[in-house]
């Protein structure tokens, strides 16, 4: 766990840099991101008990996943040494014995309010969601760093200018990048890089 931890500080880290390369003076409410994140997911929870909605598991995991870029990006923010912090979200996130704490809704208000009442975020409420949500630790890493590898993906190759090709052979990349998670040993030391190089494979451009 230790190693996917810091992994995805270091690729969080360096996205953060991508956009701003002093991104850590410069003061960004990244708890406050978090939070209502966090209301979103209570969007495909479904808490509006006036309005018939069946929950959408899928699209709250990858909420949880919206949550952790924030969260890391908040704690990152106040500690400068990747290695300490890896060490402590580890410790926090091994806790699997821990009692889930309540209902989606309840595990999901319990970390707004922690990232409202610290401007920080907590990562043992982090790990109550995830016990909510029906997301393990193996999943949130690879849902991450297919996420993240993406998003560098398409920086490189001409997001920003507007020259990046979404849709390859009729399919858009996320799907292509599904694929290859579908197939990649997320074990693997060099996995981020190893999902990176197979994008490059596939992309026509």
């Amino acid at each position: 766990m230790l190693f996917a931890v810091r992994t995805m500080l270091d690729l969080q880290d360096r996205m953060n840099t991508k956009v701003h390369p002093e991104w850590r003076e410069q003061g960004f409410e990244w708890y406050r991101a978090a939070w209502i994140e966090c209301a979103e997911l209570m969007d495909h929870a479904g808490y509006k008990w006036w309005k018939h909605a069946d929950p959408d598991l899928e699209q709250i995991q990858l909420e949880v996943v919206d949550i952790w870029h924030f969260g890391m990006s908040a704690l990152l923010a106040q500690c400068s040494d990747i290695e300490t912090l890896a060490r402590e979200i580890s410790a926090d996130l091994a806790e699997e014995a821990r009692e889930p704490g309540g209902s989606l809704l309840e595990t999901t208000e319990c970390l707004a309010e922690a990232c409202l009442t610290t401007q920080s975020f907590s990562t043992p409420a982090f790990l109550s969601l995830m016990h909510a949500s029906e997301l393990s630790f193996d999943q949130l890493y690879r849902m991450y760093v297919g996420k993240n590898v993406l998003n560098f993906f398409r920086q490189d190759h001409g997001y920003k200018e507007g020259t990046y090709v979404k849709v390859w052979g009729g399919r858009e990349d996320n799907e292509h990048l599904s694929d290859l998670l579908a197939v990649m040993d997320v074990a693997e030391d060099d996995f981020a890089e190893s999902l990176y190089r197979g994008l490059v494979a596939l992309y026509p451009g």
